[in-house]
C-alpha cells in the first residue's frame, strides 16, 4: 500500500505540470535552412496547432550537419515539452552513415507524431531506352556501371535509394553526389545522368513538360501525387519501400501527458480538412500518426538502412 501510494505521489507533478502545459511559448527547432519542405509544413501548421494548444509556435532554423546540429540541440533540450523540432528522412538515415553521431537517435528523443510523407519515385531522363523497372534491371545488368544517378548529396535519401536498389536487384548504377537537389536535378534533365530516386514535388514540371518520366514509386502505396504509376513493390522489387516520413520530436523523457498534448495538436492540424487539402496539394500525403506509431516507424527505418549501407560495402564518415 505503502508503494503504491509513494508512486502516485511521484508522478503527481508531472499531472499538474501537464495540465497547466502550454503556458508559454513552443520553440520548434528546424534543422534545415529556411526554404524548404520543413518550413512549408510548418508554417501551413502553426495556426491550428496554436489553436488546439492555446499557444504559438515559433520556428528557430539550425541547419548544419546534415540534420544532426539542430538534432543535437533537440537531444540536449530540457524535457518540459517547450522545446521541440522537426525532423526528415535524413533523421534515421543519419546513423547509418555518420561515424560519430552527436546524438543516439534511438535514445535521446521523444516522437510526438509523424506528420507527412513526402512521395519519391524512380525518375528517368527520356533518352534512357527503358519503360519500367524490370527493363531498367535488365539493361544495368547488360551494362553495369555505365549508368549513372545523381543524388543532392552522399547520405541523403536520393543516395540511400539508389543503394538499396542496386543491392535487392543484384546491378551496380553508379551513384553521382551534387551539392545539393537544384544541381542534381539540372543535371539529370540535360541527360548527363540517367536516372534519379528523388523527392517527387521537386520535379513536378519537369515531369508535366515530359523532360522526365517517373516509371514508378518509392512508397508502400501508391500516393494521390501520381495515381497511375505503380510502386516499386507492384514492379517486381516485394520489401522495396522508401519513406521520406516528415516527423516531429522533442528530447528524451518529456512527460507522457505533455507528449499527448503535443500530439494531439499535431493530429488536429494534419487532420484538418482545408489542410488535408493543402498539404496533398503540396504533393505531401497527410499522415499524423500515433506517439507509438512514430516510435516504431524510426526504430525499423534506423535498422533498415543501417544494414543497406552495410550491404553496400559504404564506410560511415
Amino acid at each position: 500500500m505503502l508503494w503504491a501510494i509513494l508512486c502516485a505521489l511521484s508522478v503527481l507533478p508531472h499531472i499538474v505540470f501537464a495540465q497547466s502545459f502550454p503556458s508559454k511559448l513552443i520553440r520548434v527547432i528546424n534543422p534545415a535552412a529556411p526554404g524548404g519542405n520543413s518550413d512549408v509544413l510548418f508554417r501551413l501548421l502553426q495556426p491550428k496547432m496554436t489553436e488546439n494548444l492555446g499557444q504559438n509556435l515559433v520556428f528557430d532554423y539550425h541547419p548544419g550537419g546534415g540534420g544532426t546540429l539542430g538534432g543535437d540541440l533537440i537531444a540536449k533540450s530540457n524535457p518540459d515539452g517547450y522545446t521541440t523540432g522537426l525532423v526528415a528522412a535524413s533523421f534515421v538515415m543519419n546513423p547509418s552513415m555518420i561515424k560519430k553521431m552527436p546524438y543516439d537517435t534511438l535514445k535521446d528523443f521523444t516522437y510526438l507524431g509523424l506528420i507527412v510523407d513526402i512521395p519519391s519515385g524512380l525518375v528517368i531522363h527520356p533518352s534512357l531506352p527503358v519503360k519500367n523497372v524490370q527493363q531498367l534491371i535488365q539493361l544495368a545488368m547488360r551494362q553495369p556501371e555505365q549508368i549513372f544517378a545523381s543524388s543532392s548529396g552522399r547520405a541523403t535519401l536520393g543516395h540511400l535509394a539508389l543503394e538499396l536498389f542496386n543491392s535487392m536487384a543484384h546491378v551496380k548504377i553508379v551513384h553521382v553526389p551534387y551539392k545539393g537537389a537544384g544541381p542534381a536535378i539540372i543535371e539529370l534533365v540535360a541527360g548527363h545522368v540517367q536516372l534519379q530516386f528523388s523527392s517527387l514535388p521537386l520535379l513536378t514540371g519537369h515531369l508535366q513538360q515530359g523532360r522526365l518520366k517517373l516509371i514508378a514509386q518509392t512508397g508502400q502505396n501508391r500516393s494521390d501525387f501520381a495515381k497511375s504509376v505503380p510502386t516499386m513493390i507492384e514492379s517486381g522489387m516485394p520489401g522495396y519501400v522508401v519513406s521520406s516520413g516528415f516527423g516531429l520530436v522533442g528530447p528524451a523523457l518529456i512527460p507522457r501527458p505533455i507528449a499527448e498534448k503535443l500530439n494531439a495538436a499535431l493530429v488536429y492540424a494534419v487532420k484538418d480538412a482545408n489542410n488535408k487539402k493543402l498539404l496533398l496539394d503540396q504533393g505531401a500525403d497527410p499522415v499524423g500518426s500515433s506517439l507509438e506509431e512514430h516510435d516504431t516507424y524510426v526504430k525499423s527505418e534506423v535498422v533498415k538502412w543501417i544494414s543497406v549501407v552495410k550491404q553496400a560495402g559504404i564506410s560511415p564518415q
